[in-house]
């Protein structure tokens, strides 16, 4: 379907179900895609195997039809042929039409094989990106000063201690309605998620994002297209009697808003901003972060999301971490800016920068927000296209966190304490808490 302004037209039959990486690119450029591979830490030899499977695929499509050519000119013969011609003629004709449905069935077995194959390849990142996991990131800035509770002669609570005091967070009932790493968010607590929802929706606005309140629930080709069905899947949601995910971010209805589209290039960079639960099981993080509400099954998030021509996606890219520096900055939380190496980028990202918090009873900076070019990796999968001067190509997508309220919530607590147990409320929040200057202890 094509987008003019607010109007959609319906182009072809649907189900978004795109190529994953340009295909040209490893015909013309494998070594690149070798790099990519070779960055991230994933088998370069793969890539072979896919320039072979792409070739046998080629083979099988071109057998498929001239087989077909073959069929279409012998029924024309058949229907000008008369007695014993037509009858030898027919007889060569079934024989044909064997051979052509086994083509298909070939051609059709050998593609699937070669898109399974082409879906293992993640975005391809760029040159400069750091290459190594985890642990080769590269740390960009550091902004503000953490306190020295020590020299103001007290030990900082962490945020299970102050949410007690308060009466903001009920872990024990969390766990006792919903089991582990859920929670409930309670007087003050709930109060302040609000507040930060508020700012976070009208910070977003002011900055010319379009506020969306999308579903939480999508079809399987939605997780497909933005790449969480790869290397993330074992952290999904999924029900099955409705074969429906549960979204671990509103990067994925936001993505998936304008698949199977055509965007007027004029109307681009379209940036949105959602607000939307976020479910996620935490596979793989047994004893990691087991106290408190830093690692939960769900929690809700404000989350930008953009929409780009492909030449402007970086400079894009570098506004969503500035308005995200920003939003910390306003809440007046010590931070770093991290770049992550090509490991540890995931599927869909081409590049990759982290917001990390101070958090006083840690003693270190952790992870509050990320933001991700994805290029046009997630657009060619859920096929959303632009109509630009050159043609009709896929746009890039970003997207990036603005608040995800649970780790927002620890460090505005841990950071903001006071010795007796209340916690000061940043002035960016205040007019969002009827001018309360603090929260105090039951």
């Amino acid at each position: 379907m094509s987008v003019d302004g607010n109007r959609i037209v319906s182009t072809h039959g649907g189900g978004y179900a795109g190529p994953v990486i340009d295909v040209k690119v490893l015909r013309l450029d494998p070594d690149r895609v070798r790099a990519s591979q070779r960055a991230r830490g994933e088998s370069e030899s793969l890539v072979d195997d896919l320039i072979k499977a792409d070739e046998a695929r080629r083979n099988a499509i071109a057998q498929f039809e001239e087989l077909r050519a073959e069929q279409k000119a012998l029924g024309k013969k058949v229907a000008q042929a008369a007695g014993a011609d037509r009858t030898e003629l027919l007889s060569q004709t079934r024989e044909l039409a064997d051979l052509v449905k086994k083509a298909e069935s070939a051609q059709n077995e050998i593609s699937f094989a070669y898109d399974q194959m082409l879906r293992q390849v993640g975005n391809l990142v760029f040159d400069d990106v750091p290459p190594g996991g985890e642990d080769d990131y590269v740390v960009l800035e550091s902004v503000g000063t953490p306190r020295d509770f020590g020299a103001e002669g007290f030990l900082p609570k962490d945020h299970v201690e102050l949410g007690r005091l308060l009466g903001a967070i009920d872990m024990e009932r969390g766990a006792k309605v919903s089991g582990s790493r859920f929670y409930y968010l309670t007087g003050q607590g709930a109060e302040l998620e609000l507040a930060l929802i508020n700012l976070a929706m009208t910070t977003a606005t002011t900055n010319g994002f379009i506020p969306f309140i999308p579903p939480s629930l999508v079809k399987p080709q939605a997780m497909e297209g933005t790449g969480f069905l790869g290397q993330a899947a074992q952290d999904v949601y999924h029900l099955e009697e409705d074969d429906l995910y549960l979204v671990g971010t509103a990067e994925v209805p936001l993505a998936a808003y304008h698949a199977d589209e055509i965007l007027d290039a004029g109307t681009l960079p379209r940036r949105y901003v959602g607000l939307s639960p976020s479910y996620r099981r935490e596979a793989g993080s047994h004893g990691k972060d087991t106290r408190g509400i830093f690692r939960v099954h769900w929690f809700d998030k404000v989350e930008m999301f953009v929409f780009s021509a492909p030449e402007d996606s970086a400079a894009e890219h570098q506004r969503l971490l500035q308005w995200q520096k920003d939003f910390v900055a306003a809440l007046e939380i010590p931070f770093q800016v991290i770049e992550l190496a090509a490991g540890d980028l995931g599927l869909s990202a081409a590049r990759k920068y982290d917001v990390y918090g101070w958090l006083p009873t840690q003693d270190r900076y952790r992870e509050i927000t990320s933001t991700s070019n994805c290029t046009d990796f997630q657009a060619r999968r859920l096929n959303i296209r632009a109509r630009f001067d050159s043609g009709t190509a896929p746009v890039a997508t970003l997207n990036g966190t603005l608040c995800a309220m649970t780790r927002t919530i620890i460090m505005i607590l841990e950071n903001h304490q006071q010795a007796d147990g209340s916690v000061r409320l940043p002035e960016a929040l205040r007019p969002y808490l009827g001018g309360r200057e603090a929260l105090t202890p039951r």
